[in-house]
């Protein structure tokens, strides 16, 4: 069962509009429909879905608050994606792109996006395919729990080769994916402290160039 003090303490940490938070919460009654059947989330942090998960997506707005259009590479049950596309909803022009390749959770993307209003299109496709065909310009891509540093900045390199920034959710690894992304990339970025606690932390990119090609092939 949701427990009423999380969702408060979620919601204190990062403020959103009432009608936001009505989108959120349509969300994320949703979210434990499908959690029946689908496996979205580790089922060990359903009792503090909203700070575990809610209010750590919400965090990466703060880091992209002029952002209008936004690529959510692996989108899995939401997390940043349909999280940020609740908040768009109310930016005139925004949207975000929500890459998922698993049917089962493109369908749930779909269905999430149309009950909530969110202002998203899922993309049921290979992450690379996306990136390749994407022609319209991206201020800001996202992933959370999908790859390891290297193999995320293989993906999306050419999104921040034309302008986007990167923000990526990232845990307490990050130092150890950091020395390891280096072997293969020179990287411009910034470390931000989670807001929701733990050892948790955003990598922000703003800059990334090949090493070597070879070895990055497989990044991609």
């Amino acid at each position: 069962m949701p427990d009423p003090a999380d969702k408060a303490a979620a919601l204190a940490l990062m403020p959103v509009s009432r009608e936001t938070q009505a989108r959120l919460e349509a969300y994320v009654d949703l979210l434990r429909q499908w959690q029946a059947v689908t496996n979205l989330v580790a089922p060990s942090t359903l009792p503090t879905l909203w700070t575990r998960h809610i209010a750590d997506s919400l965090q990466l707005l703060d880091l992209a608050p002029n952002a209008k259009t936004f690529a959510d590479l692996g989108s899995g049950g939401g997390f940043p994606g349909i999280v940020l596309a609740c908040v768009l909803a109310d930016r005139p022009g925004a949207r975000i792109d929500l890459v998922e390749r698993n049917a089962k959770k493109a369908a749930f993307l779909r269905e999430a996006l149309r009950i909530t209003g969110g202002a998203g299109e899922v993309h049921h496709r290979d992450i690379v395919d996306y990136v390749d065909s994407c022609t319209d310009p991206v201020d800001c891509v996202t992933a959370r729990a999908l790859a390891p540093l290297h193999q995320l900045l293989g993906f999306a390199e050419p999104l921040v080769r034309n302008g986007a920034k990167a923000l990526f959710l990232k845990g307490q690894d990050v130092e150890s994916e950091l020395t390891e992304a280096t072997k293969y990339w020179t990287i411009k970025s910034a470390l931000h402290p989670s807001r929701t606690g733990g050892d948790g932390c955003v990598v922000e990119v703003t800059g990334i160039v090949r090493r070597n090609i070879a070895a990055t092939g497989g990044a991609r």
